[in-house]
């Protein structure tokens, strides 16, 4: 679902909310209603028509879980009457292997699923973690670009990131210039293991791009499309174009 910056459809993508993600409504405009991510906190406006109310005690529920993700490309959630399409990395709210719960609705999905209390969530394992991180970051390749996107069919680099990460349980905020502040920094590109995030800056030295660190020195990252790319100390290196496409800042570990 689009979350715009302005309550218009003309107005610019600033994120959007992905199947199982909950919000507040801060203010009602018309036909919009500003909103706040429970996730990341993040404002913007929505249209009312997409709208899906829940109760107060279920978004309570709702944020004292870390609930599993859908691991298939798309999938459908169903009950008698409804078929839904959920795509990778969508929340599967009260999932019990089974069915799930959206708002008053019971739902069945019959699709793979992260296991936040085996092995996925925060206090996993982390070479178990590390895996799938990789595992679906390449199933993300080739994926367009989508100036605050967070879908498989359109996506930015640090939506990507956060659907990433997610699926082990890290809540990242939001935009690359947010997630830099997180985790421990990394001194030397040669000390980057896989699952660091690389930030890269402009030349007034904004954060504008993040990535996550691969083996043998590579990153996966959007731009343009999903896709990797060698990492060096002076940051990303295109072959295709044989240049340099983005400036390294500097490099966190978050797991």
């Amino acid at each position: 679902m689009p979350v715009r910056a302005e309550p218009s459809d003309k107005a610019e993508l600033v994120t959007e909310l992905v199947f199982g993600e909950c919000y507040s409504i801060l203010l009602v405009q018309g036909a919009w209603q500003q909103i706040r991510s429970a996730a990341d906190e993040y404002v913007g406006w929505i249209d009312g028509k997409q709208h899906t109310p829940v109760s107060a005690e279920y978004l309570a529920a709702w944020k004292a879980q870390d609930h599993p993700r859908s691991l298939d490309l798309v999938q459908m959630v169903s009950d008698a009457t409804t078929r839904v399409p959920v795509i990778i990395g969508s929340r599967l709210p009260f999932f019990d292997g089974m069915t799930l719960r959206l708002g008053e609705q019971q739902l069945f999905y019959n699709g793979a699923a992260t296991n936040p209390q085996n092995g996925h969530g925060p206090h996993g394992d982390l070479d178990k973690r590390l895996a799938l991180l990789l595992k679906v970051g390449q199933l993300h390749l080739k994926a367009p670009y989508v100036w605050g996107g967070k879908s498989l069919f359109g996506i930015d680099c640090s939506g990507l990131m956060q659907q990433l990460f997610g699926l082990v349980g890290v809540q990242l905020p939001r935009d690359a210039r947010q997630q830099v502040e997180l985790g421990q920094t990394v001194h030397f590109v040669t000390q980057a293991r896989p699952g660091d995030l690389a930030f890269f800056d402009n030349a007034e030295g904004r954060i504008i791009h993040v990535g996550m660190v691969l083996e043998d020195q590579r990153i996966l990252h959007a731009s343009g499309e999903v896709r990797i790319d060698p990492l060096d100390h002076n940051g990303i290196f295109r072959r295709d174009r044989q240049k340099y496409s983005h400036t390294l800042r500097l490099i966190r570990r978050v797991l």
